[in-house]
């Protein structure tokens, strides 16, 4: 796989554990990841359509995780997208407590973006 052909979203395993678990609790799932402040700015998981997308969003992967029979998209905002354009968006889970917006709020854990410059 070359630079151009690698995915701008991908999942940890440990990240892929947690969304199976979350889509056999809340049914179909997407992400969204905004510029806003605090836990604005790490990637939000909500059940497929709970978060109203729209013009000033993109669309930068439909993720194929084994065991979830639907792609889970992952949108960004238009305005952080501009800045994260050349970056691989690696989406992991940390112990610690998130946003109360997201579905892995009660689990104890938060997801959190790592990320690579694209072609390294």
């Amino acid at each position: 796989m070359t630079p151009s052909d690698a995915p701008l979203v991908e999942l940890t395993p440990a990240a892929a554990d947690l969304v199976r678990r979350l889509r056999e609790a809340h049914g179909p799932l997407m992400f969204h990841q905004s510029g806003g402040c605090c836990d604005g700015s790490a990637p939000m998981c909500y059940q497929d359509g709970e978060f109203r997308t729209g013009n000033s969003d993109v669309l930068l992967a439909s993720l194929a995780v084994d065991g979830v029979a639907e792609r889970v998209p992952f949108w960004m905002s238009k305005s952080q997208f501009e800045v994260w354009a050349h970056t691989r968006l690696i989406v992991d889970v940390v112990a610690g407590r998130g946003s109360g917006f997201s579905l892995e709020a009660p689990e104890g854990v938060r997801f959190l973006i790592r990320s690579r410059l694209v072609g390294v």
